[in-house]
């Protein structure tokens, strides 16, 4: 386990309060174009939303993710759905896949040539990887107002994520045996769920790591000062935007 890997996953709060991370990734699936010949593994499944999405296809899909919690989730979403609980750096399937699908999950994982040597062990031969994570810049107001708080309260602040420039992605795609057919980096501001309260419910989901050398005492005053520091760029009309940037990837095993 990795510094990364360390975000405690409360899955109902993820599906109720933070459903953006799967419903803008149905915009990824488009790009996965998948057939119902195929076998597909969503990699970083979640709780399964765009699992069962890609097999409304008619493909044959298994989700994958590491969380106990969004695994039981899952199951219990779609009982007819197949879904395994296993780390992305290290898995094995029962036979090789046709594609390999990944939405908001890679960028929470250090070892991404690990990732990368799983992704084309899984994969037949010409099949493809489509994948969207954080991209660099991703999130950075966010981040420097976090650890500007926490710098100044004296604590030493990690940023917990991989976002990578496209440049460093498709170089370390192409050196897995992959083909670059698609890589694009764009801004996409993120509407937070829960109006005043969008920040504070981003920061404890997703923040675990970046939050870890505060003693929970101190957290609530944390992001309450972070709140004040990020007001007039990220809130209006009762609702908080996160400076979200992506990465989208296609990429082609040769």
């Amino acid at each position: 386990m990795t510094a990364r890997d360390t975000n405690e996953w409360d899955s109902s709060d993820y599906d109720d309060g933070h459903s953006f991370v799967f419903e803008y990734g149905e915009d990824v699936i488009d790009l996965l174009e998948p057939s119902p010949d195929e076998r597909i593994l969503d990699l970083g499944c979640g709780t399964g939303h765009l699992t069962a999405e890609i097999a409304s296809s008619g493909a044959a899909v298994v989700g994958l993710d590491r969380s106990p919690a969004m695994i039981e989730q899952a199951r219990t979403e779609y009982p007819d759905q197949r879904f395994v609980q296993a780390d992305a750096r290290d898995f094995d399937l029962e036979e090789p896949v046709d594609a390999v699908f990944s939405n908001a999950a890679l960028h929470w994982i250090d070892e991404q040539d690990a990732v990368l040597e799983s992704v084309t062990d899984a994969l037949r031969p010409n099949g493809r990887f489509v994948a969207e994570l954080g991209g660099t810049g991703n999130v950075q107001a966010i981040v420097d107002a976090v650890r500007s708080e926490l710098t100044r309260r004296g604590y030493e602040s990690t940023h917990p994520w991989y976002f990578p420039t496209v440049g460093e992605y498709a170089s370390r795609l192409e050196s897995h045996g992959f083909e670059v057919r698609h890589a694009r980096l764009f801004d996409r501001p993120t509407t937070l769920d829960d109006g005043e309260n969008g920040l504070e419910g981003w920061i404890e989901m997703f923040g675990d790591e970046l939050l870890s050398p505060v003693p929970e005492s101190e957290r609530a005053a944390v992001i309450d000062a972070v709140e004040d520091d990020l007001r007039e760029a990220l809130f209006a009309d009762g609702t908080w935007t996160a400076d979200y940037r992506r990465l989208r990837v296609v990429a082609v095993l040769e």
